[in-house]
């Protein structure tokens, strides 16, 4: 079955700062706004930022994974290959901090795959990834 395009909807604190992020450094196209959330197109999918005044920056909790301390919560997309290489570059060329550098996790092993983890202005948690083979995305 063919995957089906997600909303998914998460609070920032400052609108404009996480606006530009997710446009002009994740790349994504944006859509409809207001002056309290926006929506963009997230490889796909709609993912729509809602401004809460009230929101602090937090710090993420983690749990170990392949030697990593992988962030949670977190959300994110899995790219074609090729897309996943082209944000890795575009993302060290903005001198991103990243949580987890890109590299490839599971070398080797069933559901090997590109992975990077890197923080919106808000704290919000991100995961891009990429399999050379999609068919890992669920194996076991």
């Amino acid at each position: 079955m063919p995957l089906q395009p997600f909303h998914l909807a998460i609070p920032v604190h400052d609108l404009t700062s996480c606006r530009a992020f997710y446009r002009d450094v994740v790349g994504c196209a944006e859509g409809r706004s207001s002056d309290h959330w926006v929506d963009f197109d997230f490889y796909g999918h709609q993912l729509v930022i809602h401004v809460d005044e009230h929101m602090k920056v937090k710090e993420n909790s983690s749990n170990p994974v392949d030697g990593h301390d992988v962030p949670i919560p977190h959300f994110g997309v899995v790219l074609k290959l090729e897309d996943w290489e082209a944000l890795a570059e575009r993302l060290r060329t903005e001198k991103m901090k990243f949580i987890i550098e890109p590299y490839i996790r599971f070398k080797g092993e069933v559901g090997e795959q590109a992975t990077m983890f890197f923080l919106d202005p808000s704290g919000n948690a991100l995961e891009f990834k990429a399999f050379k083979d999609l068919s890992q995305l669920f194996a076991k």
